[in-house]
């Protein structure tokens, strides 16, 4: 039971599997913040993907609801659910394996950035360098 996904860039080099929130209502907006952020993207190195654990790591809380892997084969990889997503460079989604029929719609963008913008270390938040001069 979950709401699962796996996000890998082009290389399809590592993945990070997500047990909750794995709707593309909440990934979106997640690769937009990590792009918003300036973050390297996981197609480029493997900075990319911790920065992606860390933005999703504070998301949770400390739960363990994510994980990053060898990836495998895309039918060795595919959790079910909301299936995998492929990004690129810009932090955009290329590619989807294994989606659902009907996308998940329930969260708008801009919630769940800030959310995640909330859940940010304090210095670390994209509000936090709007007032930086």
């Amino acid at each position: 039971m979950g709401n699962r996904a796996v996000i890998t860039s082009t290389k399809k080099d590592l993945a990070v599997y997500l047990h909750w929130n794995g709707g593309r209502d909440t990934v979106e907006p997640l690769l937009t913040y990590c792009r918003l952020h300036g973050y390297r993207s996981p197609a480029c190195d493997s900075y990319g993907y911790a920065r992606l654990c860390q933005v999703m790591g504070n998301f949770f809380g400390g739960n363990n609801c994510i994980g990053l892997s060898v990836y495998t084969t895309d039918k060795a990889m595919d959790p079910g659910d909301n299936g995998i997503y492929v990004i690129d460079e810009n932090w955009e989604i290329v590619e989807r394996i294994g989606a659902p029929f009907i996308e998940q719609d329930v969260y708008p963008a801009s919630e769940v950035i800030k959310t995640l913008d909330e859940n940010m270390p304090e210095g670390e938040r994209l509000l936090d360098h709007l007032y930086d001069c």
